[in-house]
This record gives structure tokens, C-alpha cells and sequence, in this order.
């Protein structure tokens, strides 16, 4: 196994320097999946839930981009990292919510972690906001669907 990029040489973690990198264009695509029980089904409107507490979605989208913008916040060694973009989508397809993530930057790092807890943040928004329609409700699967920019792509391949 190589050397870990967070531990330095006295096994100790690290920030991962990146002064010598050069910026490029970066993006990365993040998707969490929740499942909602009947309870909550009922109460769409046209592309949109609304609780006790308000609009869910439109709420969850705003929750993501805020989380988005501080993962340096949230998780330890992340580059504090200026976005250039976040968007947040969420489909309803039967009892099923996808909510997209997509952040874009021109920086020396990536925005996988950026991407992927916006997602999860606007899943755990969407749940907030209806667990007083049901407790039954389910955040799935959480994960990355893409990334360009930096040493290599990646792109999931649906299996």
C-alpha cells in the first residue's frame, strides 16, 4: 500500500500541501437518494413538498449549497475552496428523491467533498423538514458520479 496522503512520515495527519499544483478547471457531481414513505408522497405539489416548516425542497437546495460552501468547515484537511458553482436538482420519480450536486471551481484541488456533502446535507434538510409526516423516511446511497479536472477523471459506472 503507498503512502497516505494525509499522514506524513511520523504517522501523524496532515493538510496535504498544494502550493506547487496548478489550477484547472474542476467539477465534481455527488447524487443522494432518499426514499419517502407514502405519508410524505401525499403531500407533493406539482415538484415540491410542503411542511409544517415550509417548502422542502427549495429549502433543502438552499441547506446544500450553504453546506457545499463550508466543507473546509466540516472535515478535517479540506482546502477552503471558493466556489464558482453549486447547483442542487432534486426529481421525484415514484417514492424516490435524487438530489444532484455539482460544483464547479478553477483551483489546485478537487470538489469531490464539496459536491458530496451538498447532497448529503440537502438529504438530511429533506428529511428534517418532513420527519413530522413520517419517520419512515430513508437516505440511501450517497456517492460521487463524476469528477474532471486534477490527475484523472472519474466517471460511475451504473452496474
Amino acid at each position: 500500500m503507498g503512502k497516505l496522503s494525509h499522514i506524513d512520515d511520523r504517522n501523524r495527519p496532515q493538510m496535504v500541501d498544494i502550493g506547487d499544483k496548478i489550477a484547472t478547471d474542476r467539477e465534481a457531481h455527488a447524487r443522494s437518494i432518499v426514499i419517502l414513505p407514502q405519508a410524505v408522497i401525499d403531500e407533493i405539489d406539482g415538484d415540491e413538498i410542503s411542511s409544517k416548516k415550509g417548502p422542502v425542497f427549495a429549502t433543502a437546495i438552499i441547506a446544500g449549497v450553504m453546506a457545499a460552501k463550508r466543507t473546509h468547515e466540516l472535515i478535517p484537511f479540506c482546502h477552503p475552496l471558493g466556489l464558482e458553482n453549486c447547483s442542487i436538482s432534486i426529481e421525484i420519480d415514484g417514492n424516490q428523491a435524487t438530489i444532484d450536486c455539482i460544483c464547479r471551481v478553477h483551483g489546485k484541488t478537487g470538489v469531490e467533498m464539496e459536491a458530496l456533502t451538498g447532497a448529503s446535507i440537502a438529504a438530511l434538510t429533506v428529511y428534517d423538514m418532513c420527519k413530522a409526516m413520517s419517520h419512515d423516511i430513508v437516505i440511501g446511497e450517497t456517492r460521487l458520479i463524476s469528477k474532471t479536472g486534477g490527475k484523472q477523471d472519474f466517471r460511475h459506472v451504473e452496474q
